[in-house]
C-alpha cells in the first residue's frame, strides 16, 4: 500500500479543471491545485479555482507567470512573481500559504528559487510543496499512465504526484489511472513526506538551502 498526495499544476483551465474536479468528486479523491496567477484574471477561471475550493480542495501558489525558474531570475522579479499571485489568491489561499515553485520539467535543484524569492517566502511564512513523482502528463498524454503506474511502485514512502490540468489531452486518462492506482492498493490524501516540504509555514527544514542559488 501506497500514500499518495495528488497534486495538479499549472491550471486553472476552464476548459480541463471542471472535468478534473468532477472525477475527483467521484473518486472522493482531495488533491491540492497550484495554480498560475495570472490565469486568475479570467473570471471562468477563477470560478474554477473557487469550485474547487468550496469542494475542499487545497490551493497553492505557483508563480504569476510560471516563466524562467526563480533560482535564475533577479530579485524584484522572483519576488513579484510570488507576491502578486498571492494577492490575485486572496481568500482561496489557506492557513499554509502554500507555494509550488516551478523546476522546468519537474527538476530539483538551486534553480528553484533565489535567495530573495527564500527571503519572501520565509517572512511571509509560507508552506513550500515540491515533489519526487512527476509522470511528464504534459509532454506525454497518452503514456503518463504507465510512467505514473510505474512511480507509485518504485517511489519510496509517500509519493507527492504531479499531474498539469492543461488542455492536452492528458487528463482524459485520470478516472482510469485513479480507479487502477485504488485497485493497485494506493491510498490518496496522504500528507506529503517531509522531504518534499523544505519550508513549512516559514520554517526552514535542513535541506531547505539546496533549493536556493546564491
Amino acid at each position: 500500500m501506497v500514500g499518495v498526495c495528488l497534486t495538479f499544476d499549472n491550471g486553472p483551465e476552464p476548459a480541463v479543471t471542471p472535468g478534473v474536479l468532477d472525477v475527483l468528486a467521484r473518486r472522493r479523491v482531495t488533491a491540492t491545485f497550484f495554480l498560475v496567477g495570472a490565469k486568475l484574471r479570467d473570471p471562468a477561471a477563477r470560478a474554477c479555482a473557487e469550485r474547487a475550493k468550496a469542494e475542499g480542495h487545497a490551493i497553492g501558489n505557483h508563480t504569476l507567470t510560471h516563466g524562467a525558474p526563480l533560482g535564475t531570475r533577479s530579485a524584484a522579479e522572483a519576488v513579484a512573481e510570488i507576491a502578486e499571485t498571492d494577492a490575485l489568491l486572496g481568500a482561496l489561499q489557506g492557513p499554509d500559504r502554500l507555494f509550488r515553485p516551478n523546476g522546468g520539467g519537474g527538476r530539483l535543484g538551486p534553480h528553484l528559487l533565489n535567495r530573495a524569492a527564500a527571503d519572501h517566502l520565509i517572512a511571509h511564512r509560507h508552506t513550500v510543496l515540491l515533489w519526487n513523482a512527476v509522470p511528464r502528463d504534459f509532454a506525454d498524454p497518452e503514456g503518463w499512465v504507465a510512467t505514473a503506474h510505474g512511480m507509485l511502485r518504485d517511489v519510496r514512502g509517500t509519493v507527492v504526484l504531479v499531474l498539469h490540468d492543461l488542455p492536452n489531452g492528458a487528463m482524459r486518462q485520470l478516472d482510469r489511472f485513479l480507479g487502477e492506482a485504488e485497485q493497485a492498493g494506493a491510498v490518496f490524501g496522504a500528507a506529503p513526506p517531509d522531504d518534499c516540504v523544505p519550508l513549512r509555514r516559514g520554517v526552514p527544514a535542513e535541506g531547505f538551502a539546496q533549493y536556493v542559488s546564491d
